[in-house]
């Protein structure tokens, strides 16, 4: 059964102010409460305001942080960086932008896209990485720092310049590998065929070690680096020849491995003009397993639409066949894209929890009119072997909430979900209502004390080694 027929109706509520911030009911259809965590308050002439997307999350204790973009601009990047901060385990919520990015905020930059946290516990720093757009340097990968829990940020520091897209960091926190408190940033490089980069830190971010690419020669985007307890970073990211694959280094960064196939991808372009495409989302569990997701038709005669896909690594060379999540049945009609996947990082094997929240069309074969935009989200509580029904967390929306981009209508080329040790899930979101004249409502939101991760008995079915044909096309825009 479609999983937009399962789900209970909710009316929208108005919101009100509760800390500071909007809380809002339940979206039109949908049947878990969010609390809003952040609202573009920009209002320069270059973009589309108010306007917040692409979101990555981060939880570490009783903290969360999130950063996306702030007022969207059609021809790439935003306004600026926001943040959103939690600091009792997403009781309450503050919400702050980043200084001297843009000439919003006193920086050099003209946008800022491709914002991702992370935490270095060795040295107490909370983390977000960007990149600048139409800056003097290029586009630069800047790194943002706060010494005060994720409350507030200072100025960036410059991790690597040139034309660049598409960074991600992550930091080593188990106190007892060898590399504890290393932090690595990934990146390509688009004036050399998006050739892969990685830098490496050991300082809480405050300087950089010299580029360094995987051995040979490999080229894609979107590469989300983990770090395993033993020190190992292995890195997913898409290629450009239509592959999920991954490298990694056991020694700290000083080198970086060949890349290795995870899988070949068929993937299901969504209707409508919404820019979507098949990057990977990837965690780890305690033990150092790599979970991977990505939404791919394979398993769908014809390649209609998509499911979400995940394949799972305990060394980062050897993959398993990917298995498809069972959000809903492969003749339903529903089309499934960029998941954000969350593990517990507490637990692992056979007892990891993990919530996986993506963005659906109930109808695939649909028009820019007539799409409708909604966000589930499923949880596993034995390592992905089955999974719960499916939780409609926010939608209907019309694309025309959200705003255009040179590559369609975007609410974001990623999302994230954060789990925290033995509790919730925490996703932060995009969620758009309906624009008032021509200014948006598309803001950032948290379900309402995080999502439960119940697991059931909802089982994972493997997918066909020899996937449909589907044509697939990459993005190479901020």
């Amino acid at each position: 059964m479609p999983l937009s027929r399962r789900m209970l109706t909710a009316t929208l509520l108005p919101a009100v102010v509760v800390g500071g911030l909007l809380v809002s009911a339940t979206s039109a259809s949908a049947n878990v409460a969010v609390t809003q965590v952040s609202a573009d308050p920009f209002t320069d002439a270059q973009a589309q305001h108010r306007t917040e997307v692409e979101p990555d999350t981060f939880a570490f204790g009783s903290t969360i942080v999130s950063a996306f973009q702030v007022g969207r601009v059609s021809g790439g990047g935003s306004s600026d960086i926001g943040f959103a901060t939690s600091t009792d385990g997403g009781g309450t919520w503050t919400q702050g932008f980043l200084p001297g990015t843009t000439a919003n905020t006193g920086g050099p930059c003209g946008q800022i896209s491709d914002a991702s946290v992370a935490f270095d516990a060795k040295h107490n720093v909370w983390l977000i990485s960007s990149l600048g757009v139409n800056c003097p340097t290029g586009e630069p990968v800047l790194t943002s720092r706060s010494t005060d829990g994720g409350k507030t940020f200072g100025n960036p520091v410059t991790t690597a310049t040139g034309s660049l897209d598409k960074n991600w960091i992550v930091c080593d926190n188990t106190a007892t590998s060898p590399f504890f408190g290393s932090c690595y940033t990934e990146y390509d490089i688009t004036s050399s065929g998006d050739s892969l980069r990685m830098k490496t830190s050991t300082d809480g971010g405050l300087t950089w070690g010299p580029a360094r690419a995987p051995s040979g020669t490999h080229t894609g985007l979107g590469g989300q680096p983990v770090v395993q307890p033993n020190g190992t970073v292995v890195v997913p990211y898409l290629s450009l020849n239509d592959q999920i694959r991954s490298f990694r280094s056991t020694n700290g960064g000083a080198s970086w491995t060949s890349t290795t196939q995870v899988a070949s991808i068929s993937h299901h372009d969504a209707a409508g003009g919404l820019r979507e495409e098949a990057l990977p989302s990837a965690e780890i569990d305690g033990a150092g397993t790599v979970y991977v997701a990505w939404s791919d038709c394979r398993f769908r005669s014809g390649c209609p639409s998509n499911d979400i896909v995940l394949s799972k690594s305990a060394n980062g060379t050897t993959w398993s066949a990917p298995t498809r999540i069972p959000i809903d049945a492969t003749t339903s009609t529903v089309d499934h894209f960029v998941p954000g996947i969350g593990v517990d990082p507490s637990t692992s094997g056979t007892s990891a929890r993990i919530g996986l929240t993506y963005y659906f069309y109930p109808t695939a074969n649909c028009t820019a009119a007539t799409c409708r935009l909604d966000v589930g989200f499923i949880s596993s509580t034995n390592g992905g072997t089955s999974w719960s029904t499916a939780t409609q967390v926010a939608g209907p929306m019309n694309l025309s909430w959200i705003p255009n981009t040179s590559q369609g209508r975007m609410f974001g080329d990623y999302i994230s979900t954060s789990v925290r040790a033995g509790g919730n899930a925490f996703p932060i979101i995009p969620i758009a209502s309906a624009p008032s004249g021509s200014t948006f409502n598309l803001g950032m939101f948290a379900p309402t004390g995080g999502l439960p991760l119940t697991g059931g008995t909802r089982r994972t079915a493997e997918i066909p080694a020899s996937p449909a044909a589907a044509e697939q096309s990459v993005l190479t825009a901020f």
